[in-house]
C-alpha cells in the first residue's frame, strides 16, 4: 500500500506548480506595481488593493461553498457526473442573477464604494469575478480526479497571460501621468487571462444538462451553506481590515482636510498595508497549494483505520512548515523589502512580522477545520468563523481611527489565534484528533525565539547578518528533521 503522507505531499507538490510558482510568477508583479513609474504614490496602488479586497468577496459569495460539498457529495452518490452537472449549474445560475445584476446598478454601486468618478471598474470586476467563480467548479473536478497536472496547466497558463499582459500594458502602452489608467489595465489583462479556464474547460460546460435535480441540490446546499457562511466570514477576517481601513480614514479626516484629500489617504494607507501585507504572502502561498491537495485527502482518508495517525503526522509537518515559512522573511526582511522598490512603501515594514504570524495560525486553523467537515458538523465552522468576523469589524472599527493600518495587524493576529484555539478546543470535543501539542509547542516557542533573539541583537545588515540569520534558519530545519525522522527499530 502506498504511503498516504507521501501521496499528499506529491499532489501538494503539482498544484504548488500552480498555485506557488502561478503566485510567485504573480508576486514578482509586486516590484511593478509599487515602482515609481507604475504606482509612484501609495495611494494609486491602494486602489488596486481595495479592488482585490471586494474580488475576494464575491468569490466567496458566488461559489457558496460548493467545491467542499461537490467533494462531500462525490463519495455518497455513484452517478458522479450528475453531482457534478448539479453543482455546476446551481453556480453558473447564481452567477448569472449577480452579473445581471451589477451590471444594472454599477453606477450607485461604485458611488457607495467611493469610485463614483470610474464605474467601469465595477463592471470589469463584476466580469471577472463570474468567469472564476464559474470555473471553480470543473477545477474541482479535476482535483477531485487527481488530475494535477492539466489543473496546473490550466492555472499557469492562465497566470502568464495575466503577467504578460500586465508586463506589455504597463511598460509599453501605459502613461504614467493618469494612474487611473494603470488600474484598469490591470483589470483588462485579469479579465483576459480569466477566460483562459472556461476556455480550456469547455468541455465540462458542453456536457453541461440543464435539468436541476432538487433534492440533489437542496441537500447540497444544505451541508454547503454553514461553510458558505464561514467562507464569507473568513473573507471579512481576510480581506474587510482594507475596506475599513479606507472608509473609517475618510470618515475621520473628511472634515479636517477635506473630502478628496481624506479619500486619497485612506488609499494611501491601504496602498501601504497591502504591499506589506504581500511580503507575509510566502506563507499564504503555501497554504493556497497544500488546501488545492489537502481536502479531498482527508476525504479520501476518512475511512481508514489509520486516520488519526494520518492527520496528526500531517499537522506535525505541517506546523513546522509553515514556521520555517516565518523565519525565512523575517530573517531576511532587509533583503525581501526591495521586492517592494519604492521607499515611500517601507514604513509598513514594521508590522510584516506580526502578518506573518497571523498567517501561520491561519494555516494551521485551516488544517485543523477538517473535523468539523469530516463529521458534517460544518455549523462549527460557521460559529468560529462567525465570532471571529465580528471581532474582526468591532476592533477595526474601534481601533482604524487611532493607529491606522497598525490596528489592521494587530486584529488580524488576534483574530486568527483565537479562532485556532476555538477550532482546537470544539474539535477536541466534537470530533477528538490527538494532535502533538509538545512539538507544536516546540516548533513555534523556538521559531518566535530565535526571531525574537536576532532582532534583540539588531546585527546591521550586510553579509554578517545573512550569515548569522541563515544559520539560525538552517538550525531550526535541524530540529524539525530530527524530530520528525522516522525511528528505526
Amino acid at each position: 500500500m502506498s504511503n498516504p503522507i507521501k501521496k499528499l505531499a506529491g499532489q501538494t507538490a503539482i498544484y504548488g506548480l500552480s498555485s506557488i510558482v502561478g503566485r510567485l510568477l504573480n508576486y514578482l508583479l509586486v516590484p511593478l506595481y509599487t515602482s515609481e513609474y507604475v504606482f509612484e504614490n501609495p495611494s494609486d496602488y491602494g486602489v488596486v488593493a481595495e479592488l482585490y479586497a471586494y474580488v475576494a468577496f464575491f468569490m466567496v459569495l458566488l461559489t457558496f461553498g460548493m467545491e467542499t460539498a461537490y467533494f462531500k457529495f462525490l463519495n455518497d452518490w455513484e452517478d458522479k457526473q450528475h453531482v457534478f452537472n448539479n453543482s455546476l449549474l446551481s453556480v453558473l445560475l447564481v452567477n448569472v442573477s449577480f452579473l445581471v445584476i451589477l451590471l444594472l446598478f454599477h453606477q450607485p454601486l461604485a458611488e457607495r464604494m467611493l469610485f463614483g468618478d470610474h464605474p467601469e471598474y465595477i463592471i470589469l470586476l463584476a466580469v471577472i469575478v463570474t468567469i472564476d467563480a464559474v470555473s471553480a467548479l470543473p477545477l474541482a473536478k479535476l482535483r477531485a480526479e487527481e488530475r494535477a497536472k492539466k489543473f496546473a496547466i490550466i492555472q499557469l497558463s492562465s497566470i502568464g497571460i495575466n503577467i504578460g499582459l500586465n508586463l506589455f500594458l504597463l511598460l509599453v502602452v501605459f502613461d504614467r501621468e493618469n494612474p487611473a489608467r494603470a488600474v484598469q489595465y490591470i483589470l483588462i489583462a485579469n479579465l483576459i487571462a480569466s477566460l483562459v479556464k472556461p476556455t480550456l474547460l469547455y468541455k465540462d460546460f458542453l456536457q453541461l444538462q440543464f435539468k436541476l435535480d432538487f433534492t440533489l441540490v437542496k441537500a447540497m446546499v444544505k451541508y454547503s451553506f454553514p461553510l458558505a457562511l464561514a467562507g464569507f466570514a473568513f473573507i471579512i477576517n481576510e480581506t474587510i481590515d482594507r475596506i475599513l481601513l479606507k472608509h473609517l480614514t475618510v470618515h475621520t479626516y473628511t472634515e479636517e482636510i477635506g473630502r478628496e484629500a481624506a479619500i486619497r489617504l485612506g488609499e494611501r494607507q491601504v496602498g501601504i498595508y497591502s504591499a506589506s501585507y504581500k511580503l507575509a504572502m510566502l506563507v499564504t502561498i503555501f497554504l493556497q497549494a497544500y488546501r488545492y491537495a489537502a481536502e479531498p485527502f482527508f476525504f479520501s482518508q476518512s475511512k481508514s483505520k489509520d486516520k488519526n495517525k494520518t492527520y496528526v503526522k500531517v499537522m506535525n509537518y505541517f506546523v513546522g512548515a509553515v514556521f520555517l515559512c516565518f523565519l525565512g522573511v523575517t530573517l531576511n526582511l532587509d533583503i525581501f523589502k526591495y521586492f517592494i522598490p519604492n521607499s515611500n512603501f517601507w514604513e509598513g515594514l514594521r508590522i510584516v512580522p506580526i502578518l506573518l504570524l497571523a498567517n501561520v495560525f491561519l494555516g494551521i486553523y485551516i488544517n485543523q477545520s477538517i473535523w468539523y467537515k469530516l463529521s458534517g458538523q460544518t455549523r462549527f465552522g460557521a460559529y468560529i468563523a462567525a465570532v471571529g468576523a465580528l471581532f474582526t469589524i468591532i476592533l477595526n472599527v474601534i481601533f482604524i481611527p487611532i493607529f491606522g493600518y497598525i490596528a489592521c495587524a494587530w486584529v488580524t493576529f488576534l483574530v486568527y489565534a483565537g479562532q485556532m484555539i476555538a477550532s482546537y478546543l470544539l474539535g477536541q470535543k466534537h470530533y477528538p484528533i490527538p494532535y502533538n501539542l509538545r512539538k507544536f509547542g516546540l516548533y513555534s516557542i523556538v521559531a518566535i525565539a530565535f526571531y525574537g533573539l536576532l532582532e534583540w541583537i539588531n546585527i546591521q545588515p550586510g553579509w554578517t547578518q545573512f550569515i548569522v540569520h541563515n544559520l539560525f534558519i538552517i538550525l531550526y530545519v535541524g530540529l524539525v528533521w530530527f524530530m520528525e525522522k522516522p525511528k528505526k527499530a
